[in-house]
């Protein structure tokens, strides 16, 4: 197989177009707008769906089509009632690094909005997680988080009462829940188990986050341990498939 000399790292091979040679026209019109996005640099104006489809002479469903594929892919962003060229991706480790770490280290400006805190007796679903007893109280805190005022995603949190007893009067909302448990409870962190995988807003989580419904997010399911290894806490975090990436580092096997 040839490659291009310019083949970037990451990049579809062949562009994405089959050996055959014979690809459909909202895509070779995805193509030519994706140079156009690198010409115009983040933040730029895309010329209207009818300029864009007199200039590659195609119907604006083409165009409406590649430029919706632009939009989930997170190429493009929706202001007011135009469209712009999106930055990129946040980078979010793979680690017990919590969101605020992660955002910083990008330059962007983390915050959390409070959604809500409730106290209510633990479902023996959860119980058997976290290991408290059944009915025992436990808190969920939900709350929206950002990147330089930009939602871009929801948390869920289930902790047990016992273990953060003041969370409704000590705990600022709009802060690290980590920096919280470590500094003010004296809580290190051991390990934890994740799971991601790929879901549909709910049209009440899409609602908070501002997104449309179709729009595909990562769902990342956490449970928390001490450094005792007891279970300490549940999250359920959804993130903005066209603002997030993940990245982890993999060491090779011992062997033996």
């Amino acid at each position: 197989m040839d490659y291009p000399n310019d083949q970037a790292p990451g990049a579809p091979i062949r562009s994405g177009i089959p050996e055959h040679g014979r690809i459909p026209k909202y895509y070779a019109v995805k193509a030519r707008i994706a140079v156009l996005l690198d010409e115009l640099g983040e933040g730029g104006l895309l010329p209207t769906e009818r300029e864009l489809a007199l200039r590659h002479e195609v119907s604006r469903e083409t165009v409406r089509q590649a430029l919706r594929e632009l939009l989930l892919e997170g190429r493009l962003r929706r202001q007011g009632r135009g469209t712009v060229v999106a930055g990129p991706k946040l980078e979010q480790p793979l680690s017990l690094a919590s969101y605020t770490e992660g955002v910083r280290r990008q330059g962007r400006r983390p915050g959390r909005h409070l959604i809500g805190l409730d106290r209510f007796p633990c479902p023996e679903a959860l119980a058997a997680e976290i290991e408290v007893e059944r009915g025992e109280p436990v808190w969920h805190l939900e709350r929206l988080l950002l990147a330089d005022d930009e939602r871009v995603g929801l948390e869920s949190t289930y902790v047990g009462v016992a273990r953060a007893p003041d969370l409704d009067t000590a705990f600022d909302p709009d802060s690290s829940f980590y920096a919280y448990l470590h500094d003010r409870l004296r809580i290190a962190f051991g390990d934890a188990d994740e799971r991601i995988e790929t879901v549909l807003a709910t049209p009440r989580e899409a609602l908070l986050i501002g997104t449309p419904p179709a729009l595909p997010m990562l769902l990342i399911h956490r449970l928390s341990r001490d450094a005792d290894g007891r279970p300490l806490e549940r999250v359920r975090t959804l993130f903005r498939g066209d603002r997030f990436s993940f990245s982890t580092r993999l060491r090779g096997a011992e062997r033996r």
